[in-house]
């Protein structure tokens, strides 16, 4: 029997499943997500997948080598206020931290009409209450000398304290902790005699890193989550050992790969936005294997449009993340996401009569109103398929029927508010929502200093191949890859399936100029020796090829925001050393503008870092060899009227089934292109051309 690779990725209607033959054979399925238990629709989406190939749920598990998870258990628990009830135990004095935020309060940059109108904003409903945080005697300086010994009777006391209360997990961040973390070990000593079923969290074990406000809101977030993502995994890791799987179980983590199931449970923080991280990587994976090294990930949904970069090969990172408007520390992939999907709903400005679209979704329930859920409100969706992109017979493969003459009356009453005519306001719906996804790739780009048309746009999601025609052309792009064609809207399960096994090694110590080599290298050695000894334990998950990156963050002294900088390796040269501060002004510039960096500024380094990687096997996707121009039989399915507003009017078009195409099969548009689980449309002026790894690449013609 054939060996596989497994990924599942659970979203917010359906779980997704890829399995990866050895022979190349890939085979897809989705399930609906199963929000009571989400492990039920991991499995059922398994067993489809099973099914297909002719297996049990049980054949195919003893016959996998690695499975992986990308798990949206910690993100929902967040956005739907289902964490633990918890209490954090602080540095007397200091129990205020979290309630005062930052000035922001998340804000700065993200949302323009909150920022304009700044003094109506609000602070988010407490993480934690104040009646819930208990701050002790203890004190370590910024050196990492302890000025006040830990009161061990005050943690006692306090420990008492929130039990009584009823916490279910608690969060230890002391002030510089992170330059000696004695005193929080102590404190979660004393937590496992006197509570040993109690979550605990430590800001020295999960994020060693200088800034306070930040770093209690990762550690008060992971014990947050932590209750039920570890109930979870751990459930669900021990079916899969029953199902007679043999492996360690892999999660996809924010950082960009995989963790152990073991790791998870720990810091559960890791795994939130693991999803639309997956799609960075398959798209990462995809790009080496085509030969591009700048890709534009874009990862359209029911609910929200995700946007990703890989720049020279790697995902683009960062250090911040964010989440109801709280900031917290964790190296991740930067995703920049807004509420742009299928569901978005459609509203009319009173003050100007036009046309709004989002960020409100009508997710899965009730969804679209051609759903026939009890949707009472025009969404994207509602639009398309009013413009015929949409089968109304093959959606969700052919298992959900949709309600055109619903979708034609709500259209039709925005239509009549506006005095236009239904199709054109079906189009204007969906081309706002195009524009708006258009922007956030500019934003993610032209704003940080990357060309666009330097890169090609990978669309995937169940939406983002039928509008990506638009919105990666509007941005600036030349190109749009649809990823495998029928694989692309399960496009994140793949990613995670190909995923490495990453670890994240962090150390702050602030040290102003003039540097010196062996102190840099001190301390790369020291997250070398740490890396070192978590793959030496973690034996089972490292058979593959380990290597590791090192960077460092520099800043201008007096500032706050750190730029990071590559590393040729852990012992550096003075020759090495003399390179920074130029590599430093050069990314400076390409971040905040020409002439921004202060050359007679010195230059402070901040914190040290290590990415730590273990390939793991590999999906091996069948190439085709021979190219061929004629269209197969069969492929051509018929035609149906579709509107194009760029041409004004509605034109019988002809559909094709992608998933028959071959490569060098060439098409120009309008034309629609469809498969299982997505629709690609084809504009006029448009060409769509399948390579040899079968994928659409769609191009202007």
């Amino acid at each position: 029997m054939t060996s596989y690779l497994i990924g599942v990725d659970i979203g917010g209607t359906f779980t997704d499943c890829v399995i990866v033959g050895d022979d190349g054979q890939i085979t897809t399925a989705k399930a609906p997500s199963t929000p009571e238990d989400y492990s039920r629709g991991v499995l059922n989406s398994m067993s489809v997948a099973a099914d297909q190939l002719g297996y049990s749920l049980e054949e195919i598990c003893r016959s996998t080598r690695l499975l992986t998870h990308g798990t949206t258990i910690g993100t929902n628990a967040v956005i739907q206020k289902r964490g633990a009830k918890v209490g954090i135990i602080t540095t007397k004095g200091h129990n205020d931290v979290i309630h005062i935020m930052r000035g922001s309060r998340g804000l700065t940059g993200r949302d323009i009409s909150k920022i304009i109108h700044f003094p109506e904003s609000s602070k988010p409903t407490p993480l934690v209450p104040k009646s819930l945080i208990e701050g002790i005697s203890e004190r370590v300086d910024y050196r990492g000398d302890v000025v006040v010994p830990l009161h061990e009777g005050e943690t006692r006391e306090a420990i008492k304290s929130l039990l009584d209360k009823g916490v279910e997990a608690i969060a230890i961040c002391f002030l510089w902790s992170f330059k000696r973390p004695e005193h929080e070990l102590r404190v979660k000593e004393i937590l496992a005699e006197m509570a040993p079923d109690v979550f605990v969290t430590c800001s020295s074990d999960l994020v060693p890193r200088w800034g306070e406000y930040e770093r209690l809101t990762a550690t008060a977030l992971n014990a947050y989550i932590g209750p039920l993502t570890a109930g979870y995994l751990l459930r669900l890791d021990q079916k899969f050992k029953d199902l007679g799987y043999a492996y360690p179980l892999q999660v996809v983590q924010c950082g960009g790969g995989t963790i152990s199931v073991e790791r998870a449970v720990q810091a559960p923080l890791l795994t939130l936005d693991s999803g639309p991280v997956a799609g960075v990587t398959g798209s990462k994976y995809l790009g080496q294997i085509m030969g591009y090294s700048n890709i534009i990930t874009t990862d359209m949904g029911g609910t929200s449009f995700d946007v990703g970069l890989v720049i020279d090969g790697e995902p683009a990172a960062s250090s911040l993340g964010l989440v109801n408007q709280y900031e917290y520390f964790l190296p991740n992939v930067d995703i920049q996401a807004i509420g742009a999907g299928g569901g978005s709903l459609v509203e009319i400005d009173e003050k100007n009569g036009l046309i709004k679209v989002g960020p409100q979704s009508a997710g899965a329930q009730p969804g679209p109103v051609c759903y026939g859920r009890g949707g009472t409100q025009a969404t994207v969706t509602d639009a398309a398929l009013v413009l015929g992109y949409i089968s109304p017979d093959k959606f969700a493969s052919g298992t959900m029927k949709l309600a055109k003459d619903q979708a034609e009356k709500v259209i039709y009453d925005v239509a009549a508010s506006l005095d236009m005519t239904p199709l054109a306001c079906a189009a204007g719906i969906v081309r706002i929502a195009e524009f708006q996804m258009a922007d956030l790739i500019r934003k993610a780009t032209v704003q940080r200093g990357i060309d666009p048309r330097d890169f090609v746009v990978f669309a995937f999601g169940g939406a983002g191949p039928m509008h990506a025609g638009v919105y990666a052309f509007e941005a600036g792009a030349k190109k749009v890859v649809v990823p495998q064609t029928k694989m692309a809207s399960t496009w994140c399960a793949f990613g995670a399936g190909a995923a490495d096994i990453l670890h994240v090694y962090e150390i702050v110590d602030i040290i102003a100029e003039p540097f010196g080599a062996s102190q840099f290298s001190q301390h790369l050695a020291s997250l070398e020796a740490q890396a070192d000894a978590q793959f030496d334990y973690e034996q089972g998950s490292t058979a593959g090829k380990i290597s590791y990156r090192y960077s460092i963050s520099l800043r201008h002294k007096g500032q706050i925001n750190e730029v990071e900088i590559f590393l040729p390796g852990a012992h550096l040269t003075e020759g090495d050393i003399a390179k920074l501060k130029g590599e430093f002004y050069d990314r400076y510039e390409q971040l905040y503008g020409l002439g921004s960096y202060y050359s007679k500024a010195k230059l402070e380094a901040v914190t040290f870092r290590l990415r730590a990687v273990v390939e793991t096997p590999k999906p091996q996707l069948v190439q085709s060899l021979t190219a061929t121009g004629e269209i197969p039989d069969g492929v051509l399915l018929g035609s149906r009227s579709v509107y194009w507003d760029g041409l004004g009017q509605s034109v019988d078009t002809p559909v094709y089934d992608a998933e028959l195409l071959v490569y060098g099969n060439a098409i120009v548009g309008p034309a629609i292109l469809e498969t299982v689980d997505t629709t690609i449309v084809l504009h006029p002026e448009r060409r769509a051309f399948v390579d040899h790894f079968g994928n659409v690449e769609i191009t202007q013609i």
